[in-house]
């Protein structure tokens, strides 16, 4: 991309979240999605080329330690159980039955494999919380929604990279399946980026007390970022994961000093504007690659496995807060249906799709890349505008 582009889309994304300063009915990244449809039909934008690993070393690692930055330690203790399960058994357990749910479905309108119904519910596994978690805030009445919603998708963004790179496998080279082969590489690769992040973030947590230099302890926050995440993918480890646990860990040590007021006010400024920025690009692009793939042709089959995905999401979310907690059952329900609804499919579905196209090289994958890029584009628009209706709707109750 010329920085000539940069500079018109970072125009775009400014004026969207200035204007937008409410982000209730309609969450800005919803509008940044819309816009670079639109952008795709202006001959300038035509030749934009978005490639995964523009999404996946530039964009990613920025976000995801925002994220986890910001992510209140005693948030993550409170949810921690419910975190965990859903981004680990509840998400090879959304995979599985997305997958069976999209082959009996796809059956209908075309001819699809079992491995590629999978692979298509691997990439509609990570969720993306942009477009709601400041949206959940603001209108659900219980506030530890919004935490359970970013943790989970912090920590499902690793697992489904993972998950997803032995499916597509089994997809395009029709491999048998070997269960305790994949156990072991995603634990493997899930716990090697967890402890390699913590050891770097630690590490770095207690360089930010060499300088009280403000731009020197920026600098920092950018090398743990993406030092991590390169490190860590350098080794075979998830860095995604890697980055998050960084973040965490740097968050955590911080909440342990008595200057933790200074550190964060050092670096809020930086990712404060560093964090609406890489969001205006991710959607403005996000929206003109994906006209690229879609087909009229798909549009009810995308509705069809969204809301599939979204009552599987449902009940899985329901069962684990019953299994952990107990309670009434009412209330676990509408606490459920709000986690569910939130599960909006993002950025990271996006790189999946794209790293698909380069595995398959040769258009086999084509179908299910228009697919899943239907349902990724349906997700954004129909779960972010309901968000708030829904929270409120569920909190007057």
């Amino acid at each position: 991309m010329s920085a000539a582009l940069v500079t018109v889309l970072l125009c775009i994304g400014y004026l969207v979240f200035t204007i937008d300063k409410k982000q209730e009915n309609f969450p800005v990244p919803v509008v940044l999605l819309l816009i670079g449809i639109g952008l795709s039909y202006i001959p300038y934008f035509t030749d934009v080329e978005v490639t995964e690993t523009l999404i996946y070393d530039v964009f990613l690692p920025g976000l995801l330690f925002v994220s986890a930055y910001r992510f209140s330690t005693e948030a993550l203790r409170k949810n921690a159980g419910i975190i965990g399960l859903l981004s680990t058994v509840g998400l090879g357990l959304a995979i599985v039955l997305v997958g069976l749910a999209v082959y009996w479905i796809g059956g209908w309108f075309f001819s699809i494999s079992l491995a590629g119904a999978l692979v298509i519910a691997a990439i509609l596994a990570p969720t993306d919380p942009a477009s709601v978690v400041s949206v959940l805030k603001k209108s659900s009445p219980d506030k530890s929604i919004a935490d359970i919603v970013d943790g989970e998708s912090m920590i499902n963004d690793g697992t489904s990279v993972v998950l997803f790179s032995f499916l597509s496998v089994l997809y395009l080279e029709a491999k048998p399946l070997d269960v305790q082969f994949i156990l072991r590489e995603v634990i493997y690769v899930s716990a090697g980026g967890v402890i390699l992040g913590i050891a770097v973030g630690w590490l770095l947590s207690k360089a930010v007390h060499i300088t009280h230099h403000r731009d020197y302890q920026v600098m920092l926050s950018i090398v743990l970022a993406y030092g991590a995440f390169q490190l860590a993918e350098s080794f075979g480890f998830s860095g995604v994961l890697a980055t998050v646990s960084a973040g965490i860990m740097l968050s955590w040590e911080f909440s342990h000093t008595n200057k933790e007021d200074h550190y964060r006010e050092s670096l809020g400024g930086f990712w404060g504007v560093v964090e609406p920025s890489l969001l205006s690009l991710l959607f403005l692009l996000i929206g003109i690659e994906a006209t690229e793939h879609l087909a009229l042709g798909n549009w009810i089959l995308a509705l069809l496995i969204l809301f599939a995905s979204i009552a599987i999401r449902f009940f899985i979310v329901g069962g684990t807060f019953k299994l952990l907690a107990g309670g009434k059952r009412g209330a676990i329900w509408k606490k459920s249906l709000l986690i569910s609804w939130s599960g909006i499919r993002g950025s990271m579905s996006v790189f999946l799709l794209l790293q698909l196209g380069v595995m398959a090289k040769g258009g086999t994958a084509d179908e299910l890349i228009s697919l899943g890029f239907s349902v990724v584009i349906l997700s954004l628009i129909i779960q972010s505008l309901g968000i708030y209706p829904l929270s409120k709707l569920l909190g007057s109750k």
